[in-house]
């Protein structure tokens, strides 16, 4: 025989499952918390140029163009890991030197192909956009972006 739900049981349940979800919503909160708190992702400190470069690259619209982990236009390519493409990763000047002759040969002047803008960025900031692109390469991205090249 059937047991009939009558309206304090059904609000009895109501209750009780709504305090349980509540419970554990709480303890994931908290978890999450601790987690956030004791883990970083980033590989290297949060400098100055770093902060400069990211400003650089959100003046100019850069992910316009380009994806950085993931995020962003796919007309150009993805910057997540394009120190460790350069093998500039450990080396500041280096990645400076290579991202500054890349920008200053922009445009190519070749008739259909597609073509980065020429910006006028001064030394102080392409050495910061160098710094931000290290920075986003050594980020911890769990695997993510998937990207062969490397």
């Amino acid at each position: 025989m059937s047991e009939i739900l009558t309206k304090s049981r059904a609000r009895n349940i109501f209750y009780g499952g709504s305090l349980f979800f509540v419970a554990i919503f709480g303890v994931l909160s908290v978890q999450s918390h601790r987690y956030v708190v004791t883990s970083s992702t980033a590989g290297m400190p949060l400098s100055e140029a770093v902060v400069l470069g990211k400003h650089v690259w959100e003046r100019n619209s850069c992910i316009n163009c380009h994806t950085l982990h993931g995020e962003g236009a796919y007309f150009a390519p993805e910057l997540g890991n394009v120190m460790t493409r350069w093998d500039t990763l450990d080396d500041a000047e280096g990645a400076y030197e290579i991202l500054d002759g890349w920008m200053q040969a922009q445009p190519s002047g070749v008739e259909g192909r597609r073509q980065m803008p020429f910006f006028e960025l001064t030394e102080e900031e392409t050495r910061g956009l160098a710094e931000f692109l290290r920075w986003a390469d050594q980020t911890d991205t769990q695997g993510w972006p998937p990207n062969d090249a490397g």
